[in-house]
């Protein structure tokens, strides 16, 4: 049997760092990385670091809703490639969207015949955000029942903050059984074969929030609908963009969305830095500065920048940043 582990949790709490992470442990080799993302444009794949595993991109919605049987064709697709050589690997670890209700999947994986006869799930681990993970388990029910179905619960950005008030309550409400650890103190072991399971039925058979399926308008898409009035939607660019306008295009975000930023995550190709994309993240009012790669990650070298976000038209960051580029670059004389 092949085992299969999943980790999940809200937007922007860590997942794709924590995977990068522990991928690059030489005891980690051989796993195949599913990786899904909500909206028809994926980075996570090209971001996360990685020697040989094998590695499938699920941008077509979120498993929780209409690429339920595509994790399934992924997953029975790999082993066939593997039985025939064209794949080595001895597990399977899948990131879900950060909207992903995991109970249609481990319901998926587990009453699938064809999946049930070759994989087994080993540990669903969750993943909280100290600095937003009160107001996200308020706000959300994905996040709640992210939490409620875990095996392990991963409390992160502790280095950055203290706990937001509430958070550890919150979280012993909706899964008082899950043990509990710093994303710092999180190793390969802790994936896989190291959780206790024995309560995952329990949980599965008390999700909290029951959450509506279909709520995805097809596929293909460029924008995307889940809970909430939630949309995600991609701005691209293929000039070199000066520093400063990517500076101002944040600073303006931060000034006037707010929390309606749900998650950004971009690579942006800047002027002065040219061949080292900037990789930005942000979630709600908080950007982190920007990370310069040493290289593109793939053949792909214009800018995209990626929202999740409620109640703010794609069109309004597209035309906020033509306004500021125009404006830089009149005053740069570029």
């Amino acid at each position: 049997m092949i085992p299969v582990s999943i980790v999940t949790g809200f937007l922007g709490s860590g997942k794709t760092t924590l995977i990068g992470r522990i991928l690059r442990d030489p005891g980690f080799g051989r796993t195949a990385v599913i990786v899904n993302e909500f909206g028809e444009i994926g980075l996570d794949h090209a971001l996360i670091a990685s020697s040989n595993e094998t590695f499938t991109a699920l941008t077509t919605g979120c498993l929780c809703c209409a690429v339920r049987s595509d994790l399934v064709r992924t997953l029975l697709d790999l082993d066939t490639s593997r039985r025939s050589g064209a794949a080595s690997y001895d597990r399977v670890l899948i990131e879900t969207s950060g909207l992903a209700d995991p109970a249609p999947i481990l319901h998926g994986l587990m009453t699938d015949d064809s999946v049930a006869a070759t994989h087994a799930i080993d540990t669903v681990m969750t993943l909280v955000d100290a600095m937003h993970g009160a107001t996200t388990l308020a706000e959300h029910p994905e996040a709640r029942r992210q939490v409620a179905l875990a095996d392990l619960l991963v409390v992160t950005k502790t280095d950055l903050v203290a706990m937001q008030a509430g958070l550890s309550d919150s979280i012993q409400a909706l899964n008082p059984s899950a043990p509990r650890a710093l994303v710092g103190a999180v190793g390969p072991g802790m994936l896989f074969g190291g959780a206790d399971t024995t309560n995952r039925a329990i949980r599965l058979a008390n999700v909290p929030d029951q959450l509506p399926q279909g709520q995805l308008n097809g596929s293909p898409f460029e924008r995307a609908r889940h809970g909430d009035g939630i949309e995600t939607f991609v701005v691209r660019r293929d000039r070199p963009m000066p520093a400063i306008a990517l500076t101002l295009l944040l600073q303006a975000l931060t000034e006037h969305c707010g929390a309606r930023l749900l998650r950004v995550k971009g690579l942006v190709d800047i002027a002065e830095m040219p061949g080292q994309p900037a990789l930005v993240h942000g979630v709600q009012h908080v950007f982190a500065p920007p990370d310069f790669l040493p290289a593109w990650p793939t053949e792909d070298r214009s800018t995209r920048l990626i929202f999740i976000a409620r109640g703010i038209p794609p069109y309004f960051v597209a035309r906020l940043l033509d306004a500021i580029e125009a404006e830089v670059r009149d005053e740069l004389g570029m």
